[in-house]
Order: C-alpha cells, then sequence, then structure tokens
C-alpha cells in the first residue's frame, strides 16, 4: 500500500472511532442521569480505574499503557463534562505542577481554579465552592509537604482519588547564557529537587524561594522587564515557562531522573473497593514508650502492607505527634476492616482520611 492507501485507511478508522466515541458518550450520559436520579457522583474514582486496568490488561500494543491512560483518562473527562463541569480548586497560580496535575486527572475542560494556599484549597471544597480539589503530598525526592498535613489534620474531607506525575524542572529565563544568570526563583521544594544541578552549573547564583514555580516564573518575567534586571531566571515546568513568556535555558535539570511527586484530590465521593486500593490514615497515641510500635503492630498482625509513615507535629501539645499512614487495602476489606477496629483500641484518635484507588506507578503528564 501506498501513502495515501494507507491514509484512506486511517481516515475510514478515525470516523468509527468518533462514532463510537459519540455512541459512548451517549451512554454515559444516561448513567449520569441515573446516577444523579440515585445521588449518584459524577466522578467516579473506582469505576475509572477498573476500566484502565481492564485495558491495559489486554493491550497488545504498540500503544504503551501510558498512552492508553492518558487517551481514556480524556476520555472520562470529556464525557463527564456532558453531565457537569466540574469546579476543581488547585495549589495554583496556573502553570504550576498542581495545575498540570489537576488538568491531567479532570481534563483542561474541567473549571480549574487556583488557590493561594493549600488551605484555601480544601476551604474551598468545605464551603462548596469547589466539587474537588488536588493538593500535592509528597514528592520523591524532596519528601512530604507539610502544609498539605496540615491541612488534613485541620479538615474532616477524604482524599478520593490519587495521581502520580513525572516532575521535570526546567530553567527558564529570557538570557542566553547561564553566565547571565544572577538570581534563580523556585519553590523549596524544586530548588531542592535541584540541588546538585545548580551547585555545579550556577555556583553564584542567588537562591530565592517563593510560594510556587508558577510564581517563581511570573517573578522572573517580571523581573527581566526592568532595563537594568537582565538576570533572572525560574525553575519549573515548560507550561509555566509558556505562560509567562520565558524560554527554556535549560531542560531536565533536576538531580534525580526518577522525579516523581504524588497528588491527592480531596472531595466528598468515597469510591468502592476495587482490589487494588490503597487506605490513608492519621493517628495519635500515648505519649509514652512502645506505644507507637503497639499501634503498628496491629498491622503486622492481619499482614497489611505499610507503604507510608510520617509524624507530624501537634500544633497545639508541643512536642507531640500524630502518625500519617499509607496501608494497601480499602477500609471496606475484611482484614483491613479489623485491623482499624482494633487500631481504634490501642490510639487517642484515629481518623481514616480516605480509601481510593491506586494510582499507575507512572503517570504520563500533559
Amino acid at each position: 500500500m501506498d501513502i495515501d492507501a494507507i491514509r484512506r485507511h486511517i481516515d475510514e478508522m478515525d470516523d468509527q472511532i468518533l462514532e463510537l466515541l459519540n455512541r459512548r458518550a451517549k451512554q454515559a450520559v444516561e448513567i449520569g442521569r441515573l446516577k444523579q436520579d440515585a445521588g449518584g457522583a459524577i466522578f467516579d474514582p473506582a469505576r475509572e480505574k477498573q476500566i484502565l486496568d481492564r485495558l491495559t490488561s489486554i493491550n497488545r500494543g504498540p500503544l504503551s499503557a501510558e498512552a492508553v491512560i492518558e487517551i481514556f483518562g480524556a476520555i472520562f473527562a470529556a464525557h463527564r463534562l456532558l453531565e457537569k463541569r466540574l469546579v476543581v480548586a488547585y495549589y495554583g497560580p496556573a502553570g504550576s505542577f498542581t495545575h498540570i496535575a489537576a488538568s491531567t486527572k479532570f481534563g483542561a475542560r474541567a473549571d480549574l481554579r487556583p488557590m493561594d494556599t493549600i488551605s484555601d484549597v480544601f476551604r474551598a471544597v468545605e464551603k462548596r465552592d469547589a466539587d474537588f480539589g488536588v493538593v500535592p503530598i509528597e514528592n520523591t525526592t524532596a519528601g512530604v509537604v507539610p502544609l498539605t498535613l496540615d491541612a488534613f489534620a485541620e479538615s474532616n474531607l477524604s482524599i478520593c482519588a490519587e495521581l502520580h506525575v513525572d516532575i521535570e524542572h526546567c530553567l527558564l529565563s529570557r538570557c542566553t547564557s547561564l553566565d547571565q544568570v544572577a538570581l534563580v526563583y523556585s519553590h523549596p521544594h524544586a530548588l531542592a529537587q535541584c540541588r546538585i544541578w545548580l551547585r555545579s552549573n550556577l555556583p553564584r547564583a542567588e537562591l530565592i524561594p517563593v510560594g510556587s514555580t508558577a510564581r517563581a516564573a511570573e517573578l522572573a518575567s517580571a523581573k527581566k522587564e526592568g532595563a537594568s534586571s537582565a538576570d533572572a531566571a525560574a525553575i519549573g515546568p515548560a507550561l509555566a515557562g509558556e505562560l509567562y513568556s520565558l524560554p527554556v535555558l535549560r531542560a531536565k535539570i533536576h538531580d534525580m531522573p526518577e522525579n516523581r511527586t504524588r497528588f491527592v484530590t480531596v472531595g466528598g465521593v468515597q469510591p468502592a473497593p476495587t482490589g487494588n486500593d490503597r487506605t490513608s490514615l492519621v493517628f495519635c497515641v500515648e505519649h509514652k514508650a512502645g506505644a507507637l510500635h503497639r499501634a503498628l503492630g496491629v498491622l503486622t498482625d492481619h499482614s497489611i502492607n505499610m507503604t507510608f509513615i510520617q509524624s507530624h507535629p501537634i500544633k497545639q501539645t508541643p512536642w507531640e505527634y500524630m502518625f500519617f499512614v499509607d496501608v494497601v487495602g480499602h477500609a471496606d476489606d475484611p482484614e483491613l476492616s479489623q485491623a482499624l477496629t482494633e487500631l481504634r483500641d490501642r490510639t487517642t484518635l484515629l481518623r481514616v482520611l480516605g480509601s481510593y484507588p491506586e494510582a499507575p506507578e507512572r503517570s504520563a503528564s500533559p
């Protein structure tokens, strides 16, 4: 077959795909109507997870599993819009990695609203100014995000979904060479993730921590407008550079090639078990020897796999701590349910922050 013949074949398949997408959309609208009548939620992470697991398991390529997840994520987002345009608060401003995460999870056409702080994201959902919120919780290089743990400690919101996004830091600047860069703005976590590169390539540059990578790009762009200030740069995603007209001076400057951030979605949805779930907890124990060991022993007794633990100060009680823990399984699973019942007897406070489908180990970002 020549190129024209192959293209005609592709056109025919595109017509078939479009027809199937519209037929699927009609079915999705009908399901949405039935869910609305029953008081169900538009966003169903458990159902989406089941679809993606099934499709990736039968995928024979040449599309990668990541490509299948990305394509069907866009289909889910487009079909949700036929039911309602969801309002999603995220830790902004526009162009931040959390913006990328929110867009990946809910689609670029959702009503994505940047918030100045992580606490503002939680408040927007609590006040029902937003249907869901998206916040970062940990990074493979820089570790946990303390402000997110603070927000969970003060809120009753639950986690309903998670997403892993590859973090690719770029040096954004209108400078034409590294020798011209005297100031580098970025979020403290981003600076930490690029520490070795900065020490090797910009040892004399002043590093200025700011609230977000997008804010860094905004500041670097404004700084460049000064007649005598042609020396500023920012570290952040390429998207931030596009939004603030800052070219990429150097790409992929993060120190660790496997640099990913885990984001969580907060909101009122309580996903059903999928068989591949994670449950997040926060608890406190008595301030005495062996209390934490005794509490965690419950997980061992029930063969519950703990994937994350982080101590966090209790603001109202100096030198005492709460513990954030992630375990494999759903709170409705019999073994984990029994473990949680026993854990309540060994803690002074226990709250399940949510059970939700585990995200794929690697998720493609836009």
